[in-house]
């Protein structure tokens, strides 16, 4: 009997899939702004929220770095048990991006992140939403467990904020996880409050922000102190907020 009881443990997965709880949420931050470290990364740390920020060397991030983290401020972030999400080394559009040259943009980031003792990143982010199923493809064979997409084809995008779906497992691609919100000037608190009450039966809100401020691109742009009472409120609704490789627990 002890032998078969031993048998039948040894079976048992080592990490069950959990049941998609009501209100999950998923924070993303895109394009390395340095005040993701400044301001918004204490106050994940004070309400105990997971997130993950999507580093490129694109934009200004390589001549700029009064406004742009340095590597070692992105390995802060990791040393903070956040999640380093790969967002390609030049920030273009992967939908008209050579095979060649987006497959050199992710290794760029992986070796970058080597570098600086950050593990390799296990999700993606398309740069300015672009998507294409050869881009789509090329995700897949770099090894990404998750990639986020934006609104689109779901919802219209709208370049100063927008409201897309909720992450639904049984219908959207892992390598196509939808965002919910996409923070800016025209995306404020009722967008949250909606984007919120979507996450229930098996969906996920999935929200994107980019500088808190965002000092380079005012269209991205989120006001501190509203990012702060964002935060207030996903805390105060008991939401379980996560990064985006945390999906792996659910999905």
């Amino acid at each position: 009997m002890a032998q078969d009881n031993q048998t039948q443990t040894s079976t048992l997965p080592l990490n069950p899939i959990q049941t998609i709880p009501d209100k999950l949420v998923v924070l993303t931050f895109d394009d390395g702004v340095k005040s993701q470290l400044t301001f918004a990364a204490p106050l994940l740390q004070h309400y105990g929220f997971g997130a993950t920020f999507y580093i490129t060397e694109g934009l200004r991030f390589l001549e700029d770095k009064e406004r742009y983290l340095t590597w070692a401020e992105v390995r802060t972030l990791h040393d903070l048990g956040f999640e380093i999400g790969n967002h390609t080394r030049q920030h273009k559009n992967v939908a008209t991006q050579a095979t060649a040259e987006l497959r050199a943009d992710l290794t760029h980031i992986d070796q970058r992140c080597a570098e600086h003792g950050i593990p390799r990143p296990t999700t993606f982010c398309y740069p300015g939403y672009h998507t294409s199923p050869e881009a789509v493809q090329v995700i897949a064979e770099h090894g990404f467990q998750f990639a986020r997409a934006g609104t689109m084809p779901d919802y219209p995008y709208h370049r100063e904020g927008s409201r897309g779906p909720a992450y639904d497992p049984q219908r959207h691609p892992p390598l196509l996880v939808p965002t919910t919100g996409a923070s800016g000037p025209n995306w404020g608190f009722a967008d949250l409050v909606w984007a919120v009450e979507q996450a229930s039966n098996g969906k996920i809100s999935v929200l994107t922000f980019h500088g808190v401020p965002d000092l380079d691109h005012s269209w991205v742009h989120t006001e501190p102190a509203v990012f702060a009472s964002y935060l207030h409120y996903l805390h105060e609704r008991g939401c379980t907020v996560i990064a985006l490789r945390d999906l792996a627990r659910y999905v």
